[in-house]
């Protein structure tokens, strides 16, 4: 989101608590969410792809609403209309082909609107005749999550999504040769896959509540979280919903908070963040330090800049969220002043920490524990796992490979250092002076630790990461 879109969205959100009818709450924000998938898709090369991926997006989302709903729970009147209400935008957007490029909302110029008619219904006729042909079929929650896996893992892999575009580009006759992964740039697909797997997992369990259709759409593709989190858990989601009509929205109290939290998210990004990004490092200034001490001096500030652009989105998102109604869980805890690198990953994009452990750390222990694994080797395991999937989760390159292993090692090292020094620590109580130099130590390689990593997050080419990590302890 730039600012433009912030302000809209802010605009819109005090509009909203101050005009709208409770009744409408709900409503206003589905029918929002669904045109900002449409609105903040960036635009593509290849034609009509940036009308095609939100209009996936909505479909994606319908299909698993599908599979994990309740058939008996009472909300049918409400999901028939809720059909009707996305079907009309989608078809609604596609008619802004006729209007002139300025006035026209979309990125680019949709398809033709018949054609986008004749394909929803051929999409609703297929979706219909596979659960008929699939209904019974009790591994239809894990192939609906391998799919969405398979779609994750060719975005996130260049080649993979190089290839696809280039297959796009010739059914569309545009030239091949300038295929590249930028032309699948999904708007949010990263979170709503994991909202979506998130649903479909906790279904399998047994502990999904029963959603309406409006209340899962608006879970999945809630406009202030749908490009940067965070990722929310349905369930405390839908609380909030449901009480909107029950809440005072335009209340001191609750402007304050909301435009609060906004703004100082629009500082930290804006002012903060975007000017430490003048001197962070990234690959060109990388070639050009001529020093150790210049590196160490653009890897600080990089760190810095990273948590103040990313944590300052999180604010924007919690502040919208609390104006609309809807308090967004917190992403950061001042992670940089965490003592053990347990803690910070307990502070750092907090909403994606416990969604691995929730959906990849536990059940993979208890899995391997289960098969008589020797414990330690069931930590090690798992914290590799763990990690590696949330390095993947940024892109499928070695680089992101490294970062995630890197702390997956980390994490390992600490259990087991935590483990053999607990009596020490804790007699450390009784010394509060040395406890505190302690913990100073510990912010301090922590703090180091993470920063390191930030070197395979950054620069995507190897040789170069190699060797700026290398400089920093003064070699070559």
């Amino acid at each position: 989101m730039n600012l433009l879109y912030i302000a809209i969205f802010t605009i819109g959100a005090l509009l909203y608590a101050w005009l709208l009818p409770a009744r409408w709450r709900r409503w206003a924000l589905l029918v929002a969410s669904v045109i900002a998938v449409y609105r903040l898709q960036p635009a593509l090369f290849v034609r009509y792809l940036d009308y095609i991926l939100p209009t996936l997006t909505l479909l994606l989302c319908i299909v698993v609403w599908w599979l994990t709903r309740v058939p008996e729970n009472d909300t049918r009147r409400e999901d028939r209309i809720s059909f009707v209400v996305i079907a009309a935008l989608i078809i609604s957007l596609s008619l802004t082909r006729y209007l002139i490029p300025e006035l026209r909302p979309l990125p680019s110029r949709p398809p033709d609107t018949l054609i986008v008619i004749i394909v929803l219904a051929l999409a609703a006729g297929i979706l219909a005749v596979l659960w008929w042909l699939l209904r019974g079929w009790n591994k239809l929650l894990t192939a609906a999550i391998l799919l969405i896996v398979a779609l994750f893992i060719v975005l996130k892999t260049e080649p993979l999504a190089t290839a696809v575009s280039s297959v796009l580009r010739g059914w569309n006759a545009q030239d091949v040769i300038l295929a590249g992964a930028a032309d699948l740039s999904w708007l949010g697909f990263s979170y709503v896959a994991f909202r979506l797997i998130h649903m479909l997992r906790e279904r399998q369990m047994g502990k999904l509540p029963a959603l309406s259709l409006r209340e899962h759409m608006t879970y999945v593709i809630f406009f202030p979280a749908l490009t940067a989190g965070p990722i929310d858990r349905a369930e405390r989601f839908v609380k909030d919903l449901r009480a909107l009509s029950e809440i005072a929205l335009f209340t001191a109290p609750r402007l304050v908070e909301g435009v609060g939290r906004i703004v100082v998210g629009l500082f930290k990004k804006f002012v903060v963040g975007d000017s430490l990004a003048l001197f962070a490092l990234n690959t060109t200034n990388a070639e050009q330090a001529v020093s150790t001490g210049a590196l160490w001096l653009l890897l600080y500030v990089y760190a810095f800049r990273l948590y103040f652009d990313f944590s300052g989105y999180s604010d924007i998102a919690i502040g919208i969220g609390i104006l609309l109604g809807v308090r967004l869980p917190e992403n950061f805890d001042r992670p940089y002043l965490k003592q053990n690198i347990a803690a910070f990953w307990q502070s750092w994009h907090i909403t994606l920490s416990n969604w691995v452990r929730f959906y990849v750390f536990s059940p993979l222990s208890r899995t391997l524990l289960m098969r008589k694994t020797n414990p330690l080797a069931t930590v090690l395991i798992a914290q590799l796992v763990t990690m590696t999937i949330i390095g993947l989760w940024h892109g499928v390159s070695w680089n992101f490979l490294i970062w995630g292993l890197w702390h997956g090692i980390g994490l390992f090292i600490h259990k087991v250092w935590s483990e053999r020094t607990r009596k020490h620590y804790l007699a450390l109580n009784q010394r509060p002076r040395l406890k505190q130099l302690w913990t100073s130590v510990g912010i301090l390689l922590t703090f180091h630790f993470v920063v390191l990593g930030w070197v395979w997050f950054v620069l995507p080419d190897m040789a170069l990461a190699w060797r700026v990590w290398l400089r920093l302890y003064g070699i070559g």
